[in-house]
């Protein structure tokens, strides 16, 4: 099916379908319940970027533009950018230990309930079958399709499936390369460079301001936009994704009506597949009640009155595999799931792996890590709901994106809550001792909660308790000896 012929099925599919291209009929979304209950699900950015494996997952960009290490690097490594371009790490891209059998049993064992591999960044290059970019992992570099396999292991082992969308930005991505001489200006890979549309908005790194502003001077064409509705429609009909995240620049003006044609298209067909699913989408992309909000790298300060989605990633300098990355410790990524689901939130974790297809020592270690304690405390965290409060304790997230790579020094005093069918779950964040007192659960007069039994999850026990004016005091038959957050679990009566 050529462009035109799918731009007729997508009318088709609106026309005839529950949901039309507008925003008052789209407000009927819901979180699906499958989603709200996984609370943690892994990302996986693999791609041309490992190769390189410097810098960041922007390397493609970077690698043209003087003002950044990458484009010296580059120069010093391979060559200059005209002789040897982005597209020349496609050979090298191979993928040659790439099993995707073995990543979903990892992602399986941390406990994480979907998965979402990145099925084209911002470089333009598809991980994925598709009849619409022949720059793919199918006909070239690994020769393989990622994305459908990812799928078939996910599905295997009851892990459910979805998929990521960077395209959008890719219209100006690679624009660097216009401004000095490399093979971006050479026509015969236009079609894997893209427009890569240069101009003083987009320049450097004044792309940061143009790419949150809704209503930049700056906005891609009608052929464009319609190239990235089909490629977008494409990728959902052939891998019906359970959720479609997307990253930024859809919330540029030209996107909206685009926006709702693909909205619209998704969730009718999915309709027809009987399956629940959802877009992901951050700053002011979507209205509320059409879509689920995503905080890059961050978080909230209280609970949100809507499910919401954090991603971030296990390494802090890249999404992408770098040999310079430095990792999260376990404990980190732990508490922030904590207190991502106690804002009514859920935890989107990111690998990167190797060009070869290996994910790296240190994510491993991490994903093993979390799966463990998951495995002993998950009742506290999947299916659950957010208490009347999310926490207690002085320490807090600072609000927005790209706020999460400090770990946050939380006390003996913090704890954060959720709940489930008649179960309070209080996490204590730093437990030291064999006592601890929550002041959120002292007595209240008239205004009080009933407490009846009081558990901790796995194998520590709870030998009294007492509460008064001041707080609850649980003591516990030992000292917790992982340092690692414990999960009591009191009765609501």
């Amino acid at each position: 099916m050529d462009q035109k012929a799918y731009l007729q099925q997508i009318e088709q599919v609106i026309q005839s379908g529950k949901f039309r291209d507008d925003w008052a009929s789209l407000s009927g979304y819901r979180t699906p319940d499958w989603y709200y209950g996984a609370k943690f699900g892994i990302f996986i950015h693999w791609g041309i970027y490992s190769v390189p494996a410097y810098g960041t997952e922007w390397y493609s960009r970077e690698m043209y533009d003087p003002t950044h290490r990458e484009y010296e690097f580059h120069r010093k490594t391979f060559g200059n950018q005209k002789e040897f371009g982005y597209k020349d790490f496609i050979p090298m891209f191979r993928g040659e230990k790439f099993d995707a059998d073995e990543w979903a049993a990892l992602f399986q064992r941390a406990g994480a309930k979907y998965v979402m591999p990145v099925f084209e960044h911002h470089d333009g290059f598809a991980m994925y079958d598709t009849a619409f970019n022949r720059w793919n992992a199918v006909n070239m570099g690994p020769c393989r399709d990622v994305a459908g396999e990812i799928k078939k292991a996910c599905e295997k082992r009851g892990l459910t499936f979805c998929a990521s969308s960077h395209r959008a930005e890719h219209y100006f991505f690679m624009n660097m390369g216009r401004a000095a001489e490399s093979d971006v200006t050479d026509e015969a890979y236009r079609d894997f460079y893209g427009p890569a549309y240069l101009c003083p908005e987009l320049y450097g790194d004044e792309i940061f301001g143009t790419m949150a502003d809704t209503f930049s001077p700056v906005r891609p064409d009608e052929a464009w936009m319609e190239d990235w509705l089909v490629r977008t429609c494409e990728l959902v009909d052939r891998y019906r994704p359970w959720i479609v995240y997307f990253d930024s620049w859809i919330q540029n003006a030209a996107y909206k009506p685009y926006l709702k044609k693909f909205c619209a298209y998704y969730y009718n067909r999915a309709a027809e597949w009987g399956q629940e699913v959802g877009i992901n989408y951050k700053h002011q992309a979507f209205p509320p009640g059409v879509a689920t909000f995503d905080v890059e790298r961050g978080a909230l300060t209280g609970i949100s009155p809507v499910p919401w989605q954090t991603d971030t990633a296990i390494g802090k300098q890249s999404w992408g595999y770098t040999k310079d990355n430095e990792f999260k410790p376990p404990r980190q990524i732990i508490c922030d799931l904590i207190d991502i689901v106690s804002k009514n939130g859920m935890l989107l974790l990111n690998v990167g792996p190797r060009p070869d297809g290996t994910i790296t020592e240190e994510e491993t270690a991490v994903l093993e890590a979390v799966g463990k304690w998951l495995r002993v405390n998950g009742e506290g965290i999947y299916d659950t709901v957010p208490w009347r409060q999310f926490g207690e304790g002085e320490v807090n997230n600072t609000e927005g994106s790209f706020q999460d790579n400090d770990e946050k020094c939380f006390t003996a005093k913090d704890f954060r809550f959720t709940y489930k069918k008649g179960f309070l779950y209080a996490f204590w964040m730093n437990p030291e001792g064999e006592r601890l007192w929550i002041r959120s659960l002292r007595i209240r007069g008239d205004y009080d909660i009933v407490t009846g039994s009081v558990a901790v999850l796995g194998d520590l026990a709870v030998t009294h308790t007492e509460r008064d004016g001041e707080a609850m005091m649980v003591a516990l038959d030992r000292k917790p000896d992982s340092g690692l957050p414990i999960c009591l679990k009191i009765e609501i009566l």
